[in-house]
């Protein structure tokens, strides 16, 4: 009887959930390369294709679908036992702290890596912008959290420094109309301040076009081309690119991403997660 390959089938599984290899390549941290090998050789294995390539991208055979199920019960499985039999598993809850443009981008990675190694964690998100964050890490109401700092104001321990840049939809020309139409995801957005700082400062007219509280919302305005907004590099959503220095636009500051958390009793369960999100960034 031949024996199925877990690290062959999480990758499976990945690519099915992400829809893409190189969504699945980041998730586990390998190549893309890596990936696609283990998917060939899983179809070579069981002699039958298990996804469809299309322009649009990755979809699951018939058979995929019903690989997939299987495997996930399998995945789980493996994981309870691992989790079981480990003399350093932990338990307890966490709730960690994460701006909008941040959780998909830098911490898609780390959240699934960590989930999947401490299964006996009840981890919780808290998505707001960066000052909010950081009062509610003030006040105890998250553990640990990752802020957004502008360089020379920063508050909590360094992991990453980024350029920040505006940002438009590709081939777009809302940044040539004036007054400047400007997208942000909130009032509080922690780059809030330079952005306005930067349009006064070089006497640039501007309006506000759309402050939600969603970055996919505010992502889809500014993919239409009602407006332009900022990002962080590393953090542009799918349809948007960083606008060139011949849009005259004024330079934005660099930012830190940092990581801040809660004062008082020690807490085993947190130093874990920033360990890993430390080792993350530090990859990068």
């Amino acid at each position: 009887m031949r024996n199925l390959d877990v690290a062959v089938l999480r990758a499976f599984v990945t690519v099915a959930e992400t829809g893409s290899m190189t969504g699945a390549a980041e998730m586990l941290n390998l190549t893309q390369g890596a990936i696609s090998q283990q998917i060939k050789r899983l179809e070579t294995q069981f002699e039958r294709a298990l996804f469809e390539r299309t322009r649009k991208g990755l979809h699951l055979t018939q058979d995929g679908e019903k690989l997939l199920r299987k495997a996930q019960r399998m995945l789980v499985l493996n994981d309870e036992i691992w989790q079981e039999m480990r003399d350093d598993g932990y338990v307890g809850k966490l709730t960690v702290g994460i701006p909008y443009d941040l959780v998909g981008s830098f911490m898609r990675t780390p959240l699934r890596k960590f989930c999947d190694q401490y299964p006996g964690v009840e981890l919780s998100l808290r998505c707001h912008s960066s000052p909010e964050l950081k009062t509610f890490v003030q006040n105890g109401e998250v553990d640990i959290a990752l802020i957004e700092e502008p360089v020379g104001q920063i508050t909590g321990d360094c992991l990453l420094v980024a350029p920040l840049v505006w940002v438009g939809a590709k081939s777009g020309k809302a940044q040539t109309k004036r007054p400047l139409p400007v997208s942000l995801v909130s009032r509080e957005c922690a780059f809030r301040p330079a952005v306005i700082d930067g349009l006064d400062r070089a006497g640039i007219a501007w309006r506000s076009v759309f402050e939600s509280g969603n970055i996919e919302a505010t992502a889809a305005t500014v993919r239409s081309d009602l407006s332009v907004t900022a990002f962080l590099v590393g953090t542009i959503p799918d349809g948007l690119e960083a606008l060139r220095g011949g849009d005259e636009l004024p330079e934005l500051p660099k930012y830190a991403i940092s990581l801040m958390e809660k004062t008082g009793a020690h807490n085993e369960v947190r130093d874990v997660f920033a360990g890993m999100v430390r080792s993350h960034f530090h990859q990068l």
